[in-house]
């Protein structure tokens, strides 16, 4: 029982250095017959040349106008959840997918890691390491985009194998620890 737990909750995490790169994945793991709702991207914006016209909630749904409004406009009609948040030592950060609601969650929480920002922590509480979610917020720092599938181990795996074959800089895997064992 205890490894299917474990198998249950896994996270491959690949970086891009553009919005396209990351896109083209989502369409290749799409092709190969992943689920999409398991998939959530992440991305920096509101750079000054972008002349962003506006972010606002509409529903269920955020609603962007600017450079990147088609990008991500076509990511939250994709993916389920989206957000926008600020993050200390980062700046704006927009998500569509369900990570957006657990790192919401995470900060409702007050989840805190020292040494990573409120993002950060949201990804520790996914499974990801402290380290790793350092190296995620440097990369989003300088404007890159993080595609992170969470699902099974098996999930995982095939989604790294899938993405070898795309512009991903990088690609990790990370297993959540299973929970201890109750006492008493």
């Amino acid at each position: 029982m205890e490894n299917k737990a474990h198998e249950d909750q896994s996270s491959a995490v690949a970086v891009f250095s553009d919005h396209a790169g990351a896109e083209n994945a989502i369409r290749k793991l799409k092709n190969s017959g992943f689920d999409i709702t398991k998939l959530s991207i992440l991305g920096k914006d509101f750079n000054s040349e972008d002349n962003v016209v506006g972010i606002y909630g509409a529903g269920d749904r955020l609603k962007y106008w600017g450079k990147m409004g088609a990008f991500w406009g076509g990511m939250w009609s994709l993916l389920p959840g989206s957000a926008f948040l600020i993050v200390p030592g980062i700046g704006p950060v927009v998500i569509a997918g369900p990570v957006a609601t657990w790192i919401v969650s995470a900060l409702e929480g007050a989840v805190f890691v020292e040494g990573v920002s409120p993002l950060g922590a949201g990804l520790v509480s996914l499974g990801i390491s402290k380290d790793k979610a350092l190296k995620c917020e440097s990369s989003m720092k300088a404007g890159k985009f993080l595609l992170i599938l969470h699902g099974t181990y098996t999930d995982a795996i095939k989604a790294r194998n899938t993405l070898e074959s795309t512009a991903a800089e990088e690609i990790d895997i990370h297993q959540m620890p299973p929970e201890p064992a109750r006492v008493g």
